[in-house]
């Protein structure tokens, strides 16, 4: 049931391997959002700054940014920082490939409503799940606590 392309990128990185992470978009879809569809843009620390500033009016790049859509079939859109995903993959042993991955779960988990700042532990439990069944180290929230 594949649908319209789930990810898109400002510029395509010759550093990734591009269909793993349409395939993993795909398995998100399947299986964590039961069909329904969203869209992933990686992007740069520039990009991220400037979404970030005009829809949350904060001056700074983050790694990743969800905006719901509000549909019952379209949940919203992701901006990953490819940037940002290479700092943090240095700093946690790991591949960028592998940071987009948590990055666009985590995102994907905030599309579905989940808010791990104000749920009392639901979205960390529903991450720590998903990123067990998917093969994930740690995710954004473990390493913040």
């Amino acid at each position: 049931m594949k649908s319209d392309p789930l990810i898109s990128y400002r510029r395509k990185p010759a550093s990734l391997d591009i269909s793993e992470l349409d395939k993993f978009a795909e398995t998100l879809r399947c299986r964590v959002t039961k069909g329904r569809v969203f869209h992933c843009l990686i992007t740069g620390d520039a990009e991220l700054r400037r979404l970030n500033q005009k829809f949350l009016g904060k001056e700074y790049a983050t790694d990743v940014l969800s905006f719901p859509a509000g549909a019952p079939d379209y949940l919203g859109d992701l901006a990953i920082s490819l940037g940002r995903a290479r700092a943090q993959a240095g700093e946690h042993g790991h591949d960028a490939e592998t940071e987009v991955r948590i990055l666009m779960l985590h995102g994907v988990l905030h599309l579905l409503g989940m808010d791990h700042e104000s749920d009392s532990g639901e979205m960390a439990r529903a991450e720590k799940k998903w990123r067990k069944t998917l093969g994930l180290p740690n995710g954004l929230i473990e390493r913040a606590a």
